[in-house]
């Protein structure tokens, strides 16, 4: 037997089940008929007050859910910045280094949180001899140039991007026309 004849057999047995609870509704008396619609609203009033204390439970655990993605967003990111950290913990306690010592160690924590910036899609904005974009960079000041109008000559302080959204722009010089 098919998975639909087993539906369309179950289905007929519902519809007689539901014919003969009707017909012996029908045969009681008024009395009896009155008690049994007033037990079918109480159960259909309970099966209400689950269905909304249900429905309330998952609102609740949803908003925890969404409290602790709030409070723990930045778990992996915290976590790997703490190797940066360390290093940087780690080239302070150095007691007799060299400046050449100092500047490899420098570069290397450069390196590192550079890693993580690329792990967690952050991105430099340096924007040296390209157009100016006032989306991503900020005109501290203009200067006169043989460049282009408009064009980045300077770069005062790199900016920032996260997943292609601006943290901070890049503040930078910018050419005017003579």
């Amino acid at each position: 037997m098919s998975d639909e004849e087993k539906t369309l057999e179950e289905t007929a047995e519902d519809v007689v089940e539901s014919t003969e609870a009707e017909a012996q509704v029908e045969e009681m008396t008024p009395e009896a008929r009155v008690e049994a619609l007033e037990a079918e609203l109480e159960e259909a009033k309970a099966q209400v007050l689950y269905a909304k204390a249900d429905g309330e439970n998952i609102r609740r655990r949803s908003a925890d859910d969404i409290d602790k993605a709030r409070k723990f967003a930045l778990e992996k990111f915290s976590g790997e910045l703490l190797a940066v950290k360390d290093s940087l913990d780690g080239a302070l306690a150095v007691e007799s280094a060299t400046v050449e010592g100092y500047k490899d160690g420098v570069e290397l924590t450069a390196k590192q949180l550079l890693t993580v910036f690329e792990k967690f899609n952050i991105a430099e904005v340096n924007p040296l001899n390209e157009k100016f974009d006032p989306n991503k960079h900020q005109a501290i000041s203009t200067a006169d140039s043989d460049i282009d109008s408009d064009t980045v000559l300077s770069v005062l302080q790199k900016g920032y991007t996260l997943n292609g959204r601006v943290l901070r722009p890049a503040l930078v010089v910018v050419s005017k026309a003579k």
